[in-house]
Protein backbone atom coordinates (compact mmCIF):
# COMPACT_ATOMS: atom_id res chain seq x y z
CA UNK A 1 0.00 0.00 0.00
CA UNK A 2 1.09 3.65 -0.73
CA UNK A 3 0.17 7.10 -0.08
CA UNK A 4 0.35 9.58 -2.37
CA UNK A 5 1.81 13.02 -0.62
CA UNK A 6 1.09 16.48 -1.88
CA UNK A 7 3.70 19.14 -0.79
CA UNK A 8 2.67 22.98 -0.44
CA UNK A 9 5.95 24.63 -1.60
CA UNK A 10 7.46 27.89 -1.22
CA UNK A 11 10.05 29.41 -3.00
CA UNK A 12 12.34 30.91 -0.52
CA UNK A 13 14.86 34.03 -0.77
CA UNK A 14 17.69 31.46 -1.50
CA UNK A 15 15.82 30.26 -4.45
CA UNK A 16 14.97 26.73 -2.46
CA UNK A 17 11.53 25.35 -2.94
CA UNK A 18 10.83 24.02 0.38
CA UNK A 19 7.47 23.53 2.45
CA UNK A 20 5.30 20.91 3.80
CA UNK A 21 3.62 17.52 2.94
CA UNK A 22 -0.06 15.91 3.61
CA UNK A 23 -1.47 13.08 2.14
CA UNK A 24 -3.22 13.76 -1.15
CA UNK A 25 -6.71 12.29 0.22
CA UNK A 26 -6.77 15.49 2.15
CA UNK A 27 -6.79 17.91 -0.95
CA UNK A 28 -10.00 19.60 -0.21
CA UNK A 29 -9.03 20.65 3.94
CA UNK A 30 -5.86 21.67 2.77
CA UNK A 31 -7.08 24.16 -0.16
CA UNK A 32 -8.93 25.45 2.04
CA UNK A 33 -7.23 25.94 5.45
CA UNK A 34 -3.33 25.56 3.94
CA UNK A 35 -0.85 24.83 6.49
CA UNK A 36 1.42 25.97 9.26
CA UNK A 37 4.30 27.64 8.56
CA UNK A 38 7.32 29.34 10.95
CA UNK A 39 9.05 32.89 10.20
CA UNK A 40 12.16 31.98 10.77
CA UNK A 41 11.96 29.37 8.31
CA UNK A 42 12.34 32.12 5.36
CA UNK A 43 16.17 32.87 7.05
CA UNK A 44 17.28 29.08 6.00
CA UNK A 45 20.25 29.46 3.34
CA UNK A 46 20.94 27.00 0.86
CA UNK A 47 23.73 25.37 2.96
CA UNK A 48 21.51 24.52 5.76
CA UNK A 49 22.58 27.21 8.23
CA UNK A 50 20.14 30.10 9.71
CA UNK A 51 20.38 33.40 9.69
CA UNK A 52 19.55 35.96 12.44
CA UNK A 53 16.47 35.91 12.57
CA UNK A 54 14.53 38.83 14.24
CA UNK A 55 11.67 36.14 14.82
CA UNK A 56 13.96 33.46 16.54
CA UNK A 57 11.24 30.69 18.30
CA UNK A 58 7.72 33.08 17.75
CA UNK A 59 5.39 33.31 15.58
CA UNK A 60 3.03 31.39 12.95
CA UNK A 61 2.21 32.14 9.80
CA UNK A 62 0.18 29.89 7.40
CA UNK A 63 1.08 28.74 3.56
CA UNK A 64 -2.27 28.90 1.36
CA UNK A 65 -2.04 26.62 -1.73
CA UNK A 66 -3.02 28.45 -5.10
CA UNK A 67 -4.65 25.66 -6.58
CA UNK A 68 -3.86 27.06 -10.32
CA UNK A 69 -0.11 25.65 -9.44
CA UNK A 70 -1.54 21.95 -8.60
CA UNK A 71 1.12 19.76 -10.41
CA UNK A 72 0.80 16.34 -10.09
CA UNK A 73 3.56 13.95 -12.20
CA UNK A 74 3.61 10.12 -12.58
CA UNK A 75 6.98 9.20 -14.49
CA UNK A 76 4.85 5.53 -14.54
CA UNK A 77 8.18 4.02 -13.32
CA UNK A 78 6.88 2.98 -10.35
CA UNK A 79 8.35 5.73 -8.63
CA UNK A 80 6.56 8.23 -6.28
CA UNK A 81 4.22 10.45 -7.85
CA UNK A 82 5.59 14.22 -7.62
CA UNK A 83 2.86 16.69 -6.41
CA UNK A 84 3.13 19.96 -4.76
CA UNK A 85 1.43 22.72 -4.89
CA UNK A 86 2.85 26.61 -4.67
CA UNK A 87 1.52 28.98 -1.82
CA UNK A 88 1.24 32.18 -0.89
CA UNK A 89 2.25 32.73 2.81
CA UNK A 90 0.25 35.03 4.95
CA UNK A 91 -0.36 35.82 8.70
CA UNK A 92 -3.07 33.72 10.76
CA UNK A 93 -5.95 36.23 9.80
CA UNK A 94 -5.22 35.86 6.02
CA UNK A 95 -3.07 39.14 5.53
CA UNK A 96 -0.16 38.41 3.30
CA UNK A 97 3.17 38.56 5.05
CA UNK A 98 5.84 40.64 4.00
CA UNK A 99 8.50 38.18 3.60
CA UNK A 100 6.89 36.06 1.27
CA UNK A 101 8.57 36.08 -2.21
CA UNK A 102 5.75 35.55 -4.22
CA UNK A 103 3.47 37.85 -2.35
CA UNK A 104 6.25 40.37 -3.08
CA UNK A 105 5.89 39.48 -6.89
CA UNK A 106 1.68 39.58 -6.47
CA UNK A 107 2.18 42.99 -4.85
CA UNK A 108 3.98 44.53 -7.79
CA UNK A 109 1.43 43.23 -10.15
CA UNK A 110 -1.52 44.45 -8.42
CA UNK A 111 0.25 48.36 -7.88
CA UNK A 112 1.68 48.19 -11.63
CA UNK A 113 -2.40 47.35 -12.83
CA UNK A 114 -3.90 49.76 -10.32
CA UNK A 115 -1.28 52.90 -11.19
CA UNK A 116 -1.03 52.07 -14.99
CA UNK A 117 -3.36 49.72 -16.19
CA UNK A 118 -0.89 47.32 -16.99
CA UNK A 119 0.20 44.04 -16.72
CA UNK A 120 3.31 41.79 -17.42
CA UNK A 121 3.64 38.77 -19.92
CA UNK A 122 7.20 36.84 -19.04
CA UNK A 123 8.63 33.79 -19.67
CA UNK A 124 11.89 32.12 -18.03
CA UNK A 125 14.12 30.87 -20.16
CA UNK A 126 17.02 28.37 -18.11
CA UNK A 127 20.33 27.09 -18.35
CA UNK A 128 21.74 24.07 -16.44
CA UNK A 129 24.17 21.65 -16.50
CA UNK A 130 23.03 17.37 -16.53
CA UNK A 131 25.89 15.51 -15.10
CA UNK A 132 24.44 12.09 -16.82
CA UNK A 133 25.62 13.30 -20.00
CA UNK A 134 28.80 12.82 -20.09
CA UNK A 135 31.39 16.31 -21.27
CA UNK A 136 33.18 16.41 -24.83
CA UNK A 137 34.74 18.80 -26.46
CA UNK A 138 33.24 20.56 -29.79
CA UNK A 139 29.76 19.71 -29.02
CA UNK A 140 27.95 23.48 -28.77
CA UNK A 141 24.42 22.24 -29.96
CA UNK A 142 25.59 19.60 -31.17
CA UNK A 143 22.89 16.75 -32.57
CA UNK A 144 25.25 14.30 -30.55
CA UNK A 145 24.97 16.24 -27.06
CA UNK A 146 21.45 15.69 -27.32
CA UNK A 147 21.72 11.62 -28.11
CA UNK A 148 23.91 11.58 -24.91
CA UNK A 149 21.15 12.87 -22.49
CA UNK A 150 19.81 8.90 -23.12
CA UNK A 151 16.24 9.38 -21.98
CA UNK A 152 16.50 12.71 -19.92
CA UNK A 153 15.36 15.41 -22.68
CA UNK A 154 12.44 12.97 -23.84
CA UNK A 155 11.12 12.36 -19.57
CA UNK A 156 11.98 16.16 -19.12
CA UNK A 157 9.67 17.63 -21.65
CA UNK A 158 6.77 14.82 -20.98
CA UNK A 159 7.17 15.92 -17.74
CA UNK A 160 7.10 19.56 -18.39
CA UNK A 161 4.08 18.80 -21.03
CA UNK A 162 2.11 17.26 -17.84
CA UNK A 163 2.33 19.84 -15.83
CA UNK A 164 0.59 21.88 -18.80
CA UNK A 165 3.62 24.24 -19.13
CA UNK A 166 3.84 25.61 -23.13
CA UNK A 167 6.94 23.95 -24.77
CA UNK A 168 9.06 25.87 -26.73
CA UNK A 169 12.69 24.72 -27.00
CA UNK A 170 14.92 22.24 -25.75
CA UNK A 171 18.96 22.20 -26.74
CA UNK A 172 22.25 21.46 -26.34
CA UNK A 173 24.01 24.68 -25.44
CA UNK A 174 27.78 26.10 -25.73
CA UNK A 175 28.82 24.68 -23.05
CA UNK A 176 29.95 20.50 -21.86
CA UNK A 177 27.29 18.97 -20.60
CA UNK A 178 25.39 22.15 -20.55
CA UNK A 179 21.32 22.60 -22.16
CA UNK A 180 18.61 25.19 -22.33
CA UNK A 181 15.20 24.79 -22.01
CA UNK A 182 12.64 27.76 -23.06
CA UNK A 183 9.03 27.28 -22.36
CA UNK A 184 6.27 29.55 -23.75
CA UNK A 185 4.70 32.85 -21.83
CA UNK A 186 2.08 33.40 -18.92
CA UNK A 187 0.71 36.04 -17.57
CA UNK A 188 2.37 37.52 -13.81
CA UNK A 189 2.90 35.71 -11.43
CA UNK A 190 2.32 32.47 -13.52
CA UNK A 191 5.25 33.13 -15.20
CA UNK A 192 7.57 32.62 -12.05
CA UNK A 193 5.45 29.38 -10.88
CA UNK A 194 6.40 27.80 -14.39
CA UNK A 195 10.01 28.74 -13.60
CA UNK A 196 9.78 26.77 -10.31
CA UNK A 197 8.36 23.72 -11.91
CA UNK A 198 10.99 23.89 -14.88
CA UNK A 199 13.89 23.92 -11.81
CA UNK A 200 11.74 20.89 -10.28
CA UNK A 201 10.77 18.51 -12.60
CA UNK A 202 14.40 18.79 -14.48
CA UNK A 203 16.02 17.50 -10.87
CA UNK A 204 13.19 15.09 -10.70
CA UNK A 205 13.31 13.98 -14.20
CA UNK A 206 17.49 13.41 -13.34
CA UNK A 207 16.75 11.53 -9.90
CA UNK A 208 15.37 9.16 -11.77
CA UNK A 209 17.59 8.16 -14.15
CA UNK A 210 19.71 5.87 -11.54
CA UNK A 211 20.21 9.20 -9.01
CA UNK A 212 21.62 11.58 -11.58
CA UNK A 213 21.86 15.58 -10.70
CA UNK A 214 21.37 18.77 -12.41
CA UNK A 215 22.86 21.97 -11.74
CA UNK A 216 21.57 25.24 -12.19
CA UNK A 217 24.23 27.10 -10.82
CA UNK A 218 25.88 30.03 -12.23
CA UNK A 219 29.04 28.67 -12.81
CA UNK A 220 30.48 25.16 -12.05
CA UNK A 221 33.91 26.20 -12.25
CA UNK A 222 35.30 29.80 -12.30
CA UNK A 223 36.44 28.65 -16.02
CA UNK A 224 33.43 26.93 -17.49
CA UNK A 225 30.69 28.56 -19.23
CA UNK A 226 28.02 30.33 -17.02
CA UNK A 227 23.85 29.26 -16.67
CA UNK A 228 21.97 32.11 -16.63
CA UNK A 229 18.57 32.60 -16.27
CA UNK A 230 17.11 35.43 -18.93
CA UNK A 231 13.74 36.65 -18.67
CA UNK A 232 11.33 37.72 -22.07
CA UNK A 233 8.69 40.27 -21.38
CA UNK A 234 6.36 42.41 -22.30
CA UNK A 235 3.55 45.25 -21.03
CA UNK A 236 -0.16 44.97 -21.97
CA UNK A 237 -3.12 46.80 -21.05
CA UNK A 238 -4.99 44.76 -18.53
CA UNK A 239 -8.40 45.82 -19.24
CA UNK A 240 -7.96 44.59 -23.48
CA UNK A 241 -5.04 43.17 -23.71
CA UNK A 242 -3.50 45.37 -26.35
CA UNK A 243 0.43 45.37 -26.62
CA UNK A 244 1.99 48.59 -25.60
CA UNK A 245 5.30 47.88 -26.30
CA UNK A 246 5.64 48.92 -30.00
CA UNK A 247 5.67 52.53 -31.28
CA UNK A 248 6.79 52.57 -34.87
CA UNK A 249 6.94 56.10 -34.99
CA UNK A 250 9.31 56.57 -31.96
CA UNK A 251 13.04 55.62 -32.04
CA UNK A 252 14.04 51.90 -31.84
CA UNK A 253 10.13 51.26 -32.28
CA UNK A 254 10.04 51.20 -28.43
CA UNK A 255 6.43 52.97 -27.10
CA UNK A 256 6.65 55.74 -24.45
CA UNK A 257 5.66 54.07 -21.55
CA UNK A 258 7.43 51.06 -22.37
CA UNK A 259 10.43 52.78 -22.18
CA UNK A 260 9.52 54.98 -19.46
CA UNK A 261 9.16 51.43 -17.74
CA UNK A 262 12.62 50.30 -19.34
CA UNK A 263 14.20 53.10 -18.02
CA UNK A 264 13.36 52.70 -14.91
CA UNK A 265 14.85 48.93 -14.98
CA UNK A 266 17.98 50.17 -16.45
CA UNK A 267 17.94 53.45 -13.68
CA UNK A 268 17.80 50.95 -10.94
CA UNK A 269 19.31 47.58 -12.34
CA UNK A 270 22.77 48.31 -9.65
CA UNK A 271 20.03 48.85 -6.82
CA UNK A 272 18.06 45.36 -7.47
CA UNK A 273 21.02 43.48 -8.75
CA UNK A 274 21.28 41.20 -6.15
CA UNK A 275 18.02 40.27 -6.11
CA UNK A 276 17.90 38.66 -9.55
CA UNK A 277 21.90 37.36 -9.39
CA UNK A 278 22.15 36.15 -6.03
CA UNK A 279 25.34 34.77 -4.81
CA UNK A 280 29.02 35.27 -4.66
CA UNK A 281 29.47 33.16 -7.64
CA UNK A 282 27.04 35.00 -10.01
CA UNK A 283 29.38 38.00 -10.20
CA UNK A 284 32.18 35.38 -11.70
CA UNK A 285 29.33 35.28 -14.53
CA UNK A 286 28.38 39.06 -15.02
CA UNK A 287 31.75 40.14 -17.04
CA UNK A 288 32.11 41.93 -20.26
CA UNK A 289 32.97 39.49 -23.15
CA UNK A 290 30.86 36.96 -21.68
CA UNK A 291 27.80 36.90 -23.14
CA UNK A 292 25.87 37.73 -19.86
CA UNK A 293 25.11 40.99 -18.56
CA UNK A 294 27.63 43.36 -17.35
CA UNK A 295 26.10 46.70 -17.46
CA UNK A 296 22.94 48.41 -17.24
CA UNK A 297 22.26 49.23 -20.74
CA UNK A 298 19.92 48.89 -23.42
CA UNK A 299 20.98 46.52 -26.39
CA UNK A 300 18.96 45.69 -29.87
CA UNK A 301 19.80 42.35 -30.20
CA UNK A 302 22.33 42.73 -27.93
CA UNK A 303 23.25 39.73 -25.93
CA UNK A 304 25.61 41.63 -23.18
CA UNK A 305 23.14 44.03 -23.32
CA UNK A 306 21.05 44.37 -19.33
CA UNK A 307 18.04 44.17 -21.49
CA UNK A 308 17.96 43.83 -24.81
CA UNK A 309 14.83 44.24 -27.54
CA UNK A 310 14.63 41.04 -29.27
CA UNK A 311 14.05 40.38 -32.71
CA UNK A 312 10.84 40.21 -34.71
CA UNK A 313 10.63 36.96 -36.85
CA UNK A 314 7.11 37.89 -38.46
CA UNK A 315 7.03 42.08 -39.20
CA UNK A 316 3.11 41.58 -40.13
CA UNK A 317 2.69 40.81 -36.31
CA UNK A 318 5.14 43.15 -35.02
CA UNK A 319 3.06 44.51 -32.04
CA UNK A 320 2.74 41.23 -30.95
CA UNK A 321 6.08 40.19 -30.77
CA UNK A 322 7.93 42.96 -29.63
CA UNK A 323 9.41 41.99 -26.54
CA UNK A 324 12.16 42.35 -24.04
CA UNK A 325 14.93 40.13 -22.14
CA UNK A 326 16.44 41.24 -18.94
CA UNK A 327 19.63 38.72 -18.57
CA UNK A 328 21.14 39.50 -15.42
CA UNK A 329 20.12 36.71 -13.31
CA UNK A 330 20.60 33.58 -12.59
CA UNK A 331 18.68 30.50 -10.74
CA UNK A 332 20.72 31.36 -7.01
CA UNK A 333 17.54 33.65 -7.06
CA UNK A 334 14.02 33.05 -6.24
CA UNK A 335 12.06 33.79 -10.05
CA UNK A 336 9.30 35.97 -7.92
CA UNK A 337 12.02 37.84 -6.67
CA UNK A 338 13.44 38.39 -10.10
CA UNK A 339 10.73 39.13 -11.59
CA UNK A 340 9.28 41.08 -8.71
CA UNK A 341 12.43 43.58 -8.87
CA UNK A 342 12.37 43.97 -12.58
CA UNK A 343 8.35 44.98 -12.37
CA UNK A 344 9.35 47.22 -9.41
CA UNK A 345 11.67 49.06 -11.00
CA UNK A 346 9.74 49.28 -14.32
CA UNK A 347 6.71 50.77 -12.54
CA UNK A 348 9.37 53.12 -10.44
CA UNK A 349 9.94 54.74 -14.30
CA UNK A 350 6.67 55.11 -14.82
CA UNK A 351 5.53 56.70 -11.70
CA UNK A 352 8.68 59.34 -12.12
CA UNK A 353 7.58 59.87 -15.86
CA UNK A 354 11.35 59.45 -16.68
CA UNK A 355 12.45 59.79 -20.62
CA UNK A 356 12.18 56.87 -22.06
CA UNK A 357 14.92 54.64 -23.02
CA UNK A 358 17.48 54.48 -25.58
CA UNK A 359 19.32 51.87 -27.50
CA UNK A 360 22.96 52.05 -26.79
CA UNK A 361 25.38 51.67 -29.40
CA UNK A 362 28.19 49.65 -29.46
CA UNK A 363 29.87 47.30 -26.39
CA UNK A 364 30.10 49.44 -22.88
CA UNK A 365 33.59 48.26 -22.10
CA UNK A 366 35.07 49.50 -25.06
CA UNK A 367 34.28 53.38 -24.43
CA UNK A 368 35.26 55.49 -21.25
CA UNK A 369 33.50 55.94 -18.44
CA UNK A 370 32.81 59.55 -19.32
CA UNK A 371 31.05 58.07 -22.72
CA UNK A 372 28.70 55.66 -20.90
CA UNK A 373 28.03 57.68 -17.82
CA UNK A 374 26.62 60.47 -20.23
CA UNK A 375 24.05 57.59 -21.75
CA UNK A 376 23.07 56.83 -18.54
CA UNK A 377 25.52 53.39 -18.41
CA UNK A 378 27.44 52.43 -15.80
CA UNK A 379 28.95 48.65 -14.77
CA UNK A 380 26.61 46.86 -12.57
CA UNK A 381 28.51 45.67 -8.82
CA UNK A 382 31.42 43.55 -8.92
CA UNK A 383 30.13 41.33 -6.59
CA UNK A 384 27.15 40.17 -4.10
CA UNK A 385 28.80 42.26 -1.11
CA UNK A 386 28.75 45.30 -3.68
CA UNK A 387 25.53 44.48 -4.98
CA UNK A 388 23.88 44.30 -1.05
CA UNK A 389 25.01 47.56 -0.36
CA UNK A 390 23.80 49.39 -3.54
CA UNK A 391 20.70 47.84 -2.84
CA UNK A 392 20.09 49.02 0.96
CA UNK A 393 21.60 52.33 -0.21
CA UNK A 394 18.56 52.50 -2.23
CA UNK A 395 15.44 54.15 -1.25
CA UNK A 396 13.27 54.49 -4.09
CA UNK A 397 12.15 50.68 -4.70
CA UNK A 398 11.86 50.04 -0.76
CA UNK A 399 8.34 51.22 -0.53
CA UNK A 400 7.43 48.77 -2.80
CA UNK A 401 9.67 46.07 -1.43
CA UNK A 402 8.74 46.93 1.75
CA UNK A 403 11.61 47.61 4.82
CA UNK A 404 10.68 44.01 6.44
CA UNK A 405 11.43 41.85 3.15
CA UNK A 406 14.70 44.39 2.68
CA UNK A 407 16.24 43.73 5.91
CA UNK A 408 15.27 39.70 6.08
CA UNK A 409 16.92 39.75 2.36
CA UNK A 410 19.62 41.82 3.26
CA UNK A 411 20.42 39.60 6.76
CA UNK A 412 20.38 36.45 4.71
CA UNK A 413 22.15 37.18 1.97
CA UNK A 414 25.67 38.63 4.29
CA UNK A 415 24.98 35.65 6.52
CA UNK A 416 24.94 33.31 3.80
CA UNK A 417 28.34 35.43 2.50
CA UNK A 418 29.80 34.92 5.46
CA UNK A 419 29.42 31.14 5.63
CA UNK A 420 31.63 30.26 2.80
CA UNK A 421 34.34 33.79 2.81
CA UNK A 422 37.23 31.56 3.26
CA UNK A 423 36.49 29.51 0.03
CA UNK A 424 38.91 30.13 -3.05
CA UNK A 425 36.82 30.34 -6.45
CA UNK A 426 36.89 26.82 -7.87
CA UNK A 427 35.61 25.46 -4.08
CA UNK A 428 33.06 28.14 -3.66
CA UNK A 429 31.51 26.89 -7.55
CA UNK A 430 31.06 23.54 -6.45
CA UNK A 431 29.52 24.11 -3.57
CA UNK A 432 26.33 26.41 -5.44
CA UNK A 433 26.67 23.59 -8.04
CA UNK A 434 25.97 20.98 -5.37
CA UNK A 435 22.88 22.72 -4.09
CA UNK A 436 21.41 24.48 -7.08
Amino acid sequence: MRQEITTICTSDIGGQTRGKGYPTRDRERRLERGIGWTPTNALITPFGKIAPSPWGPFGDLVMHPDPATETRIDFGDGSAVEGFVMADICHLDGTPWEVCTRGFLNRVLKALDERHGLSVRAAFEHEFAYFGADEQPNSPYALGAVRRLGPFGELYLAALDQAGIELDTFMAEYGPSQYEVTVGPAIGVRAADHAVLVRELARATAWRLGEQRVSFAPLLRPDAVGNGVHVHFSLFESATGRPVNHDPDRPDGLSESAGRFIEGMLRKMPAYLALTASSPVSYYRLTPNRWSAAYNNLGYRDREAGVRICPVFDPTRIAKQYHFEYRAADATASPYMVLGAMLAAGLWGLDQGLDPARVFEGAPQHFDDAHNEARGVRRLPLSLTDALDAFEADEDLTPIITPVLKSAFLAFKRFEIGLLKDLPPEALCARYAEVY
